[in-house]
């Protein structure tokens, strides 16, 4: 080797030794020509860097190409940038503030005296794909901060400007990218040409924006696109958002008379009748769960002392989020979270080892501020409510209780019907309390119940609760959407801050561990994600609505109320239809209803004292009799629509 070779180190560990400095793209085309032509970009020490930047020492490199994971966000910054140009190209005076890219796609803020329209979009698009077949050279350049104030300045680029002034200092060099005659500030890094972008792109609607987000700057027009890495899966991802708008759950919840908010009430939800049928059918599974768990359940107030939550130090994590109230001198807060008050029960009486494990449960009722803008059906409320438990815990029996709650969020979810689980491990966030002697002990202990388990899980540094680390459990939907629901928190800090203790076996007082735990999270959001899950056409066990009994004639009509009345004294959701309809129309009513099964009485099963059975699919199970029918409905609810019938 060389005396002065710089050694480039690929994944694979084979290497490549070069006499000077070299770009990623050198490298790439010094491996072969095929990858030079699918080289984007590389990732220099675990630095995302473009295809240009020049390698001065030994160093770790992989290249990246549409295939990989980084390709996507390169793709994504780069859109919004030929969309700015494209922009600015048709509409002269407009001026570009600032344009990221973001989960699924990429947008710009613009500042243009005349409003865009949707047409807009489409001219804008057809621009951006004439800028992509220019294959414009995406360049970096280099510029003293004086000229870049200067050289915006004198385009009119306010916006720009203020950018300079107020986030690069005096005397740093800026970081400008030129793609043709166009150019902008930013970090980087690139694709090596607009070409580069492809045609997975599409420019997806109009909104309103305030400058750097501040509602008294002025409002901006932000336009919103998607990118990915080829038209194959941009249609894919077209066809994804048509399905989520097909399953919005505040849609079918309308359609379907399950609940509606209302703006007398933000964040709040008005429950029908059908709808809370889900919801207690939901909390009384749970809750049957954990008492054969061995949970207690309890119920604590809604409003509580302010003195309480400074203790605990939710007041100053979350007290612009809480609710407040003032009655005789006192403040008080409205709960955000059940956690200090379980911490009260646990303190009525003293405790010994030998009553730990103690699992305490509530369907606890919590209210938060969440701003306006947030809000989303029942995905985002101001009021909801937990399947919220605390265990209270030895060190000893940590181990043995998080694997037992990791067993039971399986069993949960696999009921539901949720089959892919991703498991995630958040660590100490910047903003905690508690001694980092606690926090290494908490965290390695989660840890070690999940290698246990022999589950795989990805690490989340920083993404912890401020008073201990989580284990966070993801659901994978059929759409492939992504839910965080349960959660294992270990905290080693709130009994002591709250007085719990209980007497050791050694007679000597000890402050207990305290798991807080959480399977569906918030209910409400919970019954959200079922109602796009299923698309309305819940499981028999969940369904609002298990069947309808309906007639031809008014001669069945006695045996249909007598057939619904048997069903009903069973414990199964049933409905009478005697209207004098059509038997199509009635079916067809109900299957858009999402009713599971419809029971037809002619005269047939009127002479055989059985009913006709009906799916909502269509599919016609022939003549039924009521024993059976009953023990049908009987085995799909035990086996959760799991069952072979």
């Amino acid at each position: 080797m060389p005396q002065n070779a710089l050694v480039i180190t690929l994944p694979d560990g084979s290497q490549r030794e070069f006499d000077a400095p070299v770009t990623v793209m050198a490298v790439a085309e010094a491996i072969g020509p095929g990858l030079a032509k699918a080289t984007l970009a590389g990732r220099v020490d675990g630095e995302l860097v473009d295809a240009s930047y020049l390698i001065n020492n030994d160093t770790e490199l992989a290249i990246i190409t549409a295939r990989d994971e980084d390709a996507l966000e390169l793709m994504r910054h780069d859109a919004a940038h030929v969309m700015a140009q494209a922009v600015q190209e048709l509409y002269p005076g407009t001026q570009v503030t600032l344009g990221p890219a973001i989960e699924n796609g990429f947008y710009y803020d613009f500042a243009r005296d005349e409003k865009f329209v949707p047409e807009d979009l489409e001219k804008i698009e057809a621009r951006m794909h004439e800028i992509v077949k220019r294959d414009l050279a995406i360049e970096r350049e280099v510029w003293d901060r004086e000229t870049a104030i200067k050289t915006f300045a004198e385009l009119g680029e306010d916006y720009k400007v203020q950018i300079i002034e107020q986030n690069i200092p005096e005397g740093v060099e800026i970081s400008v990218y030129r793609q043709g005659d166009w150019f902008d500030v930013c970090r980087g890094p690139h694709l090596p040409s607009t070409g580069k972008l492809g045609k997975g792109f599409k420019l997806m609607k109009l909104a309103g924006a305030y400058w750097r987000g501040d509602s008294n700057n002025e409002m901006l027009q932000r336009i919103y696109g998607t990118a990915w890495a080829d038209k194959k899966q941009l249609k894919h991802y077209l066809h994804q958002l048509e399905e989520a708008e097909k399953r919005d759950h505040r849609k079918l919840a309308k359609k379907l008379g399950l609940f509606h908010t209302q703006e007398e009430a933000p964040g709040m939800v008005f429950w029908h009748d059908k709808g809370w049928r889900i919801y207690l059918e939901v909390q009384n599974y749970i809750r049957n769960k954990l008492r054969r768990h061995g949970y207690e359940e309890i119920h604590t107030p809604q409003i509580v002392d302010r003195s309480l939550w400074e203790k605990s130090g939710h007041w100053d994590k979350f007290g612009d989020m809480m609710f407040t109230t003032h009655s005789e001198n006192r403040d008080f807060a409205v709960k955000p979270m059940n956690c200090p008050c379980h911490i009260q029960v646990f303190n009525q009486g003293l405790k010994s080892y030998r009553d730990l494990p103690l699992r305490m449960a509530e369907f606890g009722s919590c209210h938060r501020n969440e701003p306006s803008g947030t809000l989303h059906g029942l995905m985002r409320v101001r009021n909801f409510v937990q399947d919220d438990a605390h265990i209270f815990c030895t060190e000893d029996q940590l181990q043995d209780e998080v694997s037992a709650f990791i067993d039971l969020v399986y069993e949960v979810y696999a009921d539901f019907g949720f089959s892919e689980i991703l498991v995630a491990l958040s660590t100490r966030p910047e903003q905690r309390v508690g001694d980092d002697a606690a926090w290494d002990k908490a965290e390695k202990a989660l840890e070690l119940a999940l290698d246990n388990k022999g589950l795989d899980w990805k690490l989340q540094p920083g993404e912890g609760a401020f008073y201990g680390p989580k284990i966070e459990f993801v659901l994978k939907d059929c759409l492939g959407r992504q839910w965080q629901c349960g959660t294992m928190q270990v905290d080693f800090s709130m009994p002591g801050r709250l007085d719990a203790q209980y007497v050791a076996e050694d007679d000597t007082r000890k402050v207990p561990v305290m798991l807080h735990r959480a399977i569906l999270g918030s209910v409400e959001r919970f019954i959200g994600i079922l109602i796009e899950e299923h698309e309305g056409k819940f499981p028999l066990w969940l369904a609002p609505v298990q069947a309808v009994v309906m007639n031809i004639t008014d001669k069945q009509a006695s045996f249909a109320q007598k057939a619904h009345d048997f069903l009903v004294e069973q414990g199964f959701k049933v409905e009478l239809d005697l209207r004098n309809e059509k038997i199509g129309f009635k079916i067809r009513e109900h299957t858009i209803q999402r009713v599971p099964y419809m029971l037809v009485i002619g005269d047939r099963e009127l002479e055989t004292h059985t009913v006709a059975v009906r799916t909502r699919g269509g599919e016609d199970l022939g003549a039924m009799s009521l024993a059976d029918l009953a023990s049908r409905f009987s085995a799909e609810i035990v086996g959760r629509g799991r069952t072979a019938l």
